[in-house]
């Protein structure tokens, strides 16, 4: 069917189609000649068009010069973009598969080797996407009763949701829904959708309102990406060999602590929802985040490896710890995390 088209009609096509999706209204040539980064006169854009018409693809009604996009037309530029999404997600896929499996065993490394070369115990979480922003965002039907919203936000982070319908949408439908969805949040930070923007959207999508709000919900969930915070720990054991920390009592609680993986992470977030704090910062005795290392020195930094991702690394010990020490390590682990996750791309 595409075989009959080359890539100058393909250009006016795809013009025509999205003109008239965003529009309603039938498409001219002059308004092809703007749309388009052909550099073409409006008399060949009309030839194109007719051959356009002859072929089926678009069609001009009785009341207007421009011309409306066929059946056939749609089905051409549903099963493109499908295409062309499809694979780019499965390319998505397949990096952030490789990506999280290198990353998941450089980081538990990371506490390892910190551990042993300090002699205290530490805390590594996976990097968060912070200030990121959605890339784009595919639905696409499942059966009748099913649509699969697939959201790529930055740092190739990809949720995928699952939205019930009661009765089947059409390839037109689905077309104007990925098209002002992407249209009006591409680009945009969690904070910059507000409910004026999402009452808006849910006006333009009509019947269709309820799906742009759970499409919406589901955007929030992966530009948030909080909710399985991965934490990676290292030489608990040391805290016993500093007599101050090894009485029963504060050892058991800071032993529990770090088998808690929800104070940990209390921990991590804390470091991480300060944008500005990227350094290296040292908390001592009551200072300290988690109740159950009031007694102990925690030095912690924000690493970042790009994109809005942020993790933290936290190193715990007695009071009278090698704080030159710590910080070197730190500051030398940060680099190689940025030089690791660099050479990955």
């Amino acid at each position: 069917m595409q075989g009959e088209l080359d890539e100058r009609k393909k250009k006016i096509l795809h013009a025509v189609i999205r003109n008239y999706l965003e529009t309603g209204e039938p498409v001219g040539s002059r308004t092809i000649s703007k749309y388009t980064d052909l550099n073409l006169s409006s008399a060949t854009i009309r030839n194109e068009m007719s051959d356009l018409e002859e072929l089926g693809y678009i069609v001009q009604p009785h009341t207007s010069a421009g011309r409306i996009p066929t059946d056939r037309a749609y089905r051409m530029y549903v099963d493109n973009m499908m295409q062309e999404k499809d694979k780019e997600i499965e390319e998505l896929k397949g990096l952030l598969v490789q990506t999280e499996d290198k990353m998941d065993k450089v980081l538990k490394n990371v506490a390892k080797v910190l551990a042993t070369n300090t002699n205290y115990a530490t805390v590594v979480s996976a990097p968060q996407i912070r200030g990121n922003r959605l890339k784009f965002l595919q639905l696409s039907r499942v059966d009748e009763n099913q649509i699969l919203a697939v959201i790529v936000v930055e740092g190739n982070v990809i949720r995928n949701e699952m939205i019930h319908v009661d009765e089947a949408l059409s390839d037109e439908t689905m077309l104007k829904l990925n098209i002002l969805l992407n249209t009006h949040l591409t680009g945009l930070a969690l904070e910059e959708i507000n409910l004026g923007m999402i009452t808006a959207l849910k006006e333009q999508a009509g019947i269709h309102g309820d799906i742009v709000g759970e499409v919406m919900d589901a955007i929030a969930q992966a530009i948030k990406g909080e909710e399985d915070l991965e934490i990676y720990t290292s030489g608990a054991n040391n805290i016993f060999k500093y007599p101050e920390l090894s009485d029963n009592q504060k050892a058991s609680e800071l032993i529990n602590t770090f088998e808690e993986k929800k104070a940990l992470a209390r921990l991590a977030t804390e470091k991480l929802s300060d944008e500005g704090n990227t350094g290296i910062q040292v908390y001592i005795g009551e200072e300290a985040p988690v109740q159950a290392m009031k007694d102990c020195s925690v030095v912690t930094a924000t690493y970042e490896l790009g994109e809005g991702m942020r993790g933290s690394i936290a190193i715990i010990g007695p009071k009278r710890m090698d704080y030159d020490k710590v910080v070197g390590s730190l500051r030398t682990m940060m680099n190689e995390l940025e030089r690791v996750y660099k050479k990955e791309q």
